[in-house]
């Protein structure tokens, strides 16, 4: 459940879901991720690691950069469960 209270709070942020739509275009180091926002580096370093934390992202080292991925199967796993939640609720008005 802890996984659960990460996921929520990472997406409950408009700066970490315009990240997540970002990596959903395409890989991006840190720095890249960075010039598409008017804000200090380290905060979108915390917002990296808020979004690793609850597994939505990946990184890998490539030389002196951190490259930052989507992880579409948390967000799977997000929606299944939703939509299990939705049908329990359908099922019993």
């Amino acid at each position: 459940m802890q996984l659960m209270n990460h996921l929520f709070k990472a997406l409950n942020d408009s700066t970490r879901r315009e990240i997540l739509s970002l990596l959903k275009e395409k890989d991006m180091s840190a720095g890249e991720i960075a010039n598409e926002f008017n804000i200090s580096k380290p905060s979108i370093s915390h917002h990296l690691e808020l979004l690793k934390r609850a597994d939505l992202v990946n990184s890998k080292k490539d030389g002196q950069f951190v490259i930052y991925s989507i992880n579409t199967t948390i967000l799977d796993d997000l929606l299944n469960w939703i939509l299990t939640l939705k049908n329990k609720t359908d099922e019993n008005p």
